[in-house]
């Protein structure tokens, strides 16, 4: 039977409905959706839609350290966005954050995220 534990890290947002921020069961890591919100303040960051990314990002290497892995361990990213015209900011944020080869990636254009953001970036990861 699959070993499965719950991740958390008060160096991403907490969870602000019925769901942990990160499931890992065995040597994969489900990363619950990460819009941009700060964990200290629990406020969303709105200065531009790069520090949106960048604040996404920054919680997925949060949760991804806490559960063991780095974000070069990210096998699979899907990135929500409230408008595919960014897509290009995403891709030079993503470039921050990852060696090549890079993982998987799906992008959907969405009405709305929660709190009114602008992206919104879910992972899959697998360690060990």
């Amino acid at each position: 039977m699959p070993t499965k534990t719950i991740i958390a890290t008060e160096n991403a947002p907490s969870a602000i409905g019925t769901y942990s921020q990160a499931v890992k069961v065995d040597h994969t890591v489900y990363i619950s959706g990460q819009i941009p919100l700060d964990p200290v303040s629990m406020e969303m960051v709105t200065d531009s839609f790069e520090s949106q990314a960048v604040r996404v990002f920054e919680n997925l290497k949060a949760i991804a350290e806490e559960a063991g892995g780095s974000m070069n361990d990210l096998v699979k990213v899907t990135i929500l966005l409230t408008d595919l015209a960014n897509f290009g900011q995403v891709n030079e944020v993503m470039a921050r954050y990852f060696d090549q080869p890079y993982p998987a990636r799906a992008a959907y254009a969405v009405k709305a995220l929660p709190k009114d953001a602008d992206i919104e970036v879910e992972a899959v990861m697998v360690v060990g």
